[in-house]
């Protein structure tokens, strides 16, 4: 049955704790895509029973359709005509795409550890906060399920030799997620957004990945520590979570970086390498319908208010 634009969005994903609108960075992305484009969909928090421990979050159901991803649920999202990369030229959407890989190849790993592998925020945070949300006796196995997968996962992709053990991967993992920190910050610089004035589907995932270290109570974190000293991306999460969650944390951005290291430099030229092969394979990110997509009046941001607040 065809879809018209009024069939109402169901989005299915998990809930919400730490001053954020959810914990999961896939749900946070997909969340906040949804306002930067004026998506109207109904928010549904999953509970874990029988029937969900296997289900794949975050998912959308339209009609007789569910999509399920962040990266199908947004490119679902723009066929609608709700398409927050509307203004964005081919080389912008070049490089969303290779910093969309780059927080997956150098940030995900690293955040995996820190909820999930780390010990002490693995048994005060984490654990605690999924079995509470779980019914007996899902609440002794969903933890340890994730914590489990996040461990695979991580020695999958960085365990290679000779980097074989957890131990032995921990310091390449935060070494390379602490330059995808500083790359972030040196590209936000003192913008609200990266591509301009208005939010785009790179500041949805940006914020995905980086608000939940932000504003988790973590125990032990020195990836959190070294986010705590990039006042601009701090501040980045919570203008957005001002602006579009009506939260209320005032921050602004501080001056951009004048210098750079050896290795920021290196990650900036991988990230200018990557989004000159993908521009090559750009059309997809720009074939869906060219409408400008609704918007509400933009709110004004932390820094402007800030700006105007006397002295």
């Amino acid at each position: 049955m065809k879809q018209n634009m009024a069939t109402p969005m169901e989005l299915r994903c998990w809930g919400g704790d730490w001053g954020l609108p959810s914990v999961h960075t896939e749900s946070l992305v997909v969340l906040t895509y949804a306002k930067f484009s004026g998506a109207k969909v109904t928010v549904s928090p999953i509970d874990w029973t029988w029937r969900t421990l296997t289900a794949t979050v975050p998912e959308l159901v339209c009609g007789d359709s569910t999509v399920t991803e962040p990266t199908q649920i947004l490119n679902f999202l723009r066929k609608r005509r709700f398409n927050a990369d509307y203004e964005l030229t081919a080389r912008q959407g070049a490089d969303t795409m290779a910093y969309i890989a780059l927080l997956e190849e150098k940030l995900r790993p690293a955040l995996l550890h820190t909820f999930w592998v780390d010990a002490e925020n693995y048994a005060n945070l984490t654990r605690p906060w999924f079995a509470s949300r779980s019914p007996f006796p899902l609440n002794f196995l969903v933890p340890s399920r994730h914590a489990s997968t996040a461990l695979s996962r991580i020695l999958l992709t960085k365990g290679e030799s000779p980097l074989h053990r957890i131990t032995e991967v921990e310091g390449k993992i935060y070494s390379d997620a602490k330059e995808c920190l500083n790359l972030l910050s040196y590209r936000l610089g003192t913008a609200n957004y990266f591509f301009g004035n208005s939010p785009a589907s790179l500041d949805a995932f940006v914020f995905g990945f980086v608000a939940p270290l932000h504003k988790a109570s973590l125990p032990s974190s020195p990836l959190q520590s070294h986010l705590r000293q990039l006042a601009n991306l701090t501040c980045f999460c919570d203008n957005i979570l001002a602006v579009y969650f009506s939260s209320s944390h005032p921050g602004s951005p501080p001056p951009v970086q004048e210098t750079v290291d050896a290795n920021l430099q290196k990650l900036t030229q991988l990230v200018n390498k990557e989004s000159n092969l993908i521009e090559k394979m750009d059309d997809n990110l720009r074939s869906s319908p060219q409408h400008k997509p609704h918007r509400p009046d933009p709110k004004p941001s932390l820094a402007n208010e800030k700006s105007s607040t006397p002295a």
